[in-house]
């Protein structure tokens, strides 16, 4: 009898056929013609050989002759397990890639890991159609309901015994002893090319005993865990299944729903993609939905999963392997006691991501044991880990905890829990507030709970790396605890944050937090409380050029702590607002404030008030003209504060001196001091005062007969401005096309 490849080559070449055109007549890839015609494929299934005996026009005997080439007169029937082809399958075109690179490498078994609803058995199957044509041997199927609602899960022994029989085995020749019984099934598949899919496995040892012997076949696993022991000790090459990309969640709707659909309504097909999480289990559920009601158009759906919020309702129906909400539940109910708590109170949790510092304290345990209950949850893909160090899941998983939580754990314990996560959260952001700034006015904070695990950043850059992680997780916490009857925390977490949001030029989250901040420190009578965050509000509305909203949170501020008795708090709120009256060009009542201020500072014994008060002074008299007088009280300032170590108060006055030198003809001395400003200032990493600086010294430059480094350091001050979105912005890019302008208006001092 011809070999299947000899006839193939001869009657494509019989019609002139090039391999090529015959898999555009055929449906069959030009790979699986090559690979017959080569003989690497010797039993190709058994639709492929339909498919080219069609296009090749075989008919009578000729096709007969090819079939029975293609099969074998004598050939044993060949298994063909794999359940039925998903003809809506939609994307995932780079995990299709990385499974073809691992067979083309000879890599004998592929995981692919997920969590639950993502679309794993979708991926396997739809792959393994794609690649069965070189498996001759057949293709072996499995459901091992690692993680099934009800059924037990299918144990090694019956997995081994149901591929022996579809190995048309008979009963009789297969052995009581399970070890026998995998031997028997390994050595069948030696010399054969046979693909093995082995759906939802628990774990590695579920898995093992199933693995082909030899090379030649291929298994294909897919679990809700990591199966890291199959990857370190069985080479298993890992392929990680996310959510969908935003493209293909829009597809998989458009594949289901029909692209007319899908295209007439982009805004509700946006919001359906967003709260379904790009999870394709529930976008498949809400297509489905959407499919039997096609006179309702997608905006009722969007509407629908708005109005739930963070319920899971929407997603739920009569077949637990389609309800979302029952889906979760299986891998939940694998989970050990103490990180099935975890994960509930992870629904607490306001932010994006959780640090094991964080999980320590919202459990009340500590950091190891943490770290391996969040490993656990990593492992069963309920939570995963898009950075090393730090936990997420998507919002319907989220939602699921929320649920579960409310569910399971009594109000005193869920409370108790928040409480221990905004202390962490308090606790964390003052430390690192501390590192970050050389002095501020210290706030009385409560001790955290005993059980709280503090995150105590060590030195500027650390404090600086930290916050910028933790602000999503920060500025979430101040609004919940504002929300949750926490109004000290709200407060006080946003204070904490002043100096961050300072630095890094955050201003918009700095108005939004304290906003929220005054209404909780309101609703509790929290003059304290109220009187500090309506100071910081008139500081960020003055940087944002808000300045009449600004004096008046100064004014209820300094109102406040009038009638406190604190003189401190009156000096600090006087200097902010002479702040604002100098930036409006009113210099006499700016310098008025600055002295008001300096003389509470000193009845205060504040030491470190006073030098930055004298600072002030010395910034508005160079203002008003009497430069000497300012260089006279900037030197007082200057050996207060280098006493105190305060260098944020220390780099602001060096650039008072530098101003008033310029202006009195003393450029060298003003570039002198400018620098020093500069160096103090670059080390804080405060953006806007190092574009201050800047353009302080490229005015003296300008002045000094050198232009051409002027410009360079104003593009450079520009450059900061316009990240920072500053309004200062407008008035430097006009300058640059000014080479005859007066030297720049007041700064921040």
């Amino acid at each position: 009898m011809p070999m299947l490849g000899e006839l193939l080559r001869g009657h494509r070449r019989r019609l002139g056929l090039s391999q090529e055109e015959l898999a555009d007549r055929s449906g069959v890839s030009v790979r699986t013609i090559s690979h017959v015609e080569t003989g690497r494929i010797a039993r190709p299934r058994l639709t492929t050989v339909r498919q080219l005996a069609d296009a090749l026009d075989l008919t009578g005997p000729l096709r007969a002759e090819f079939q029975e080439a293609a099969t074998g007169a004598d050939s044993t029937p060949v298994p063909n397990q794999l359940p039925p082809a998903h003809v809506l399958f939609t994307g995932r075109t780079e995990h299709l890639a990385r499974l073809d690179a691992a067979l083309d490498g000879e890599r004998a078994i592929s995981a692919i890991i997920g969590t639950a609803g993502v679309g794993k058995t979708a991926l396997a199957v739809h792959w393994a159609h794609r690649v069965a044509d070189r498996f001759p041997d057949g293709s072996l199927y499995v459901n091992l309901r690692g993680f099934h609602p009800t059924a037990a899960a299918v144990t090694p022994e019956e997995a081994v015994r149901g591929f022996l029989t579809a190995l048309d085995v008979p009963a009789e020749r297969i052995d009581r002893d399970p070890e026998a019984q995998i031997g028997l099934y390994r050595s069948l598949l030696t010399g054969k090319r046979v693909l093995l899919l082995l759906d939802n496995a628990r774990d590695a040892e579920q898995v093992r005993p199933l693995l082909p012997g030899t090379p030649g076949c291929l298994a294909l696993v897919t679990s809700r865990n990591h199966l890291t022991g199959l990857v370190a000790t069985e080479g298993a090459h890992p392929v990680v299944l996310g959510l969908l990309a935003e493209d293909e969640a829009r597809h998989l709707l458009a594949r289901r729903l029909g692209p007319a659909r899908v295209l007439d309504a982009p805004d509700a097909v946006g919001e359906i993609v967003t709260r379904c999480a790009r999870l394709p289990l529930a976008l498949s559920v809400v297509a489905a939905r959407a499919a039997m009601t096609p006179q309702f158009p997608l905006a009722t759906y969007a509407r629908e999963l708005r109005d739930a919020g963070a319920r899971l309702d929407p997603f739920a129906g009569d077949d637990p392997l389609t309800d979302v909400r029952a889906v979760f539940s299986w891998s939940y109910r694998g989970l050990t006691p103490q990180a099935a708590r975890l994960f509930r109170l992870f629904g607490l949790h306001p932010g994006p991501d959780l640090t094991v510092p964080a999980a320590a304290s919202l459990t009340g345990t500590d950091r190891d044991t943490a770290r391996a209950l969040l490993a656990e949850l990593t492992r069963a893909h309920l939570l995963d880990q898009p950075a090393p160090g730090r936990h997420s899941a998507h919002d319907l998983l989220r939602a699921y905890a929320a649920e579960l939580t409310r569910r399971h754990d009594p109000d005193a314990d869920r409370r108790a829990a928040l409480r221990r996560l905004l202390d962490h959260h308090l606790h964390s952001a003052a430390a690192a507030s501390e590192a970050l700034s050389w002095y501020r006015d210290p706030v009385p904070l409560a001790a955290p709970d005993p059980a709280v695990t503090p995150e105590t950043p060590a030195g500027h850059r650390q404090a600086l790396d930290w916050c910028t992680a933790e602000l999503p997780n920060l500025t979430a916490a101040v609004h919940t605890a504002a929300r949750t009857g926490f109004e000290t925390h709200a407060w006080q977490i946003a204070w904490t944050l002043v100096s961050y949001f300072d630095l890094a030029g955050h201003w918009a989250e700095w108005a939004d937090t304290h906003e929220t901040a005054l209404r909780a420190a309101r609703a509790s009578a929290d003059t304290v409380g109220e009187a500090r965050t309506c100071r910081n509000l008139g500081r960020v509305r003055s940087r944002q050029g808000r300045h009449e909203e600004a004096m008046a949170r100064l004014h209820r501020s300094l109102s406040l702590c009038r009638d406190a008795g604190d003189l401190a708090g009156q000096g600090q709120a006087l200097r902010n607002l002479g702040g604002i009256e100098g930036r409006l060009g009113r210099y006499p009542e700016a310098l008025d404030d600055a002295r008001q201020a300096l003389a509470l500072f000193r009845a205060a014994g504040h030491r470190v008030g006073e030098g930055r008060a004298l600072n002030q002074v010395a910034w508005w008299l160079s203002h008003l003209g009497d430069h000497r007088a300012a260089v006279e009280h900037g030197r007082e300032s200057l050996r207060i504060l280098q006493d105190l170590g305060d260098r944020d108060g220390e780099g602001a006055t060096w650039d008072t001196l530098a101003h008033a030198h310029h202006h009195l003809g003393d450029h060298q001395e003003a570039i002198t001091g400018f620098r020093h400003a500069l160096r103090l200032r670059r080390e804080r990493g405060d953006l806007a005062e190092i574009a201050e600086s800047l353009d302080h010294l490229a005015a003296t430059h300008r002045d000094a007969g050198d232009p051409r480094t002027a410009v360079l350091l104003w593009r450079e001050a520009l450059e900061l401005l316009d990240r920072l979105g500053h309004p200062d912005a407008r008035r430097l890019r006009a300058r640059l096309h000014e080479t005859a302008d007066p030297l720049p208006g007041p700064g921040r001092h």
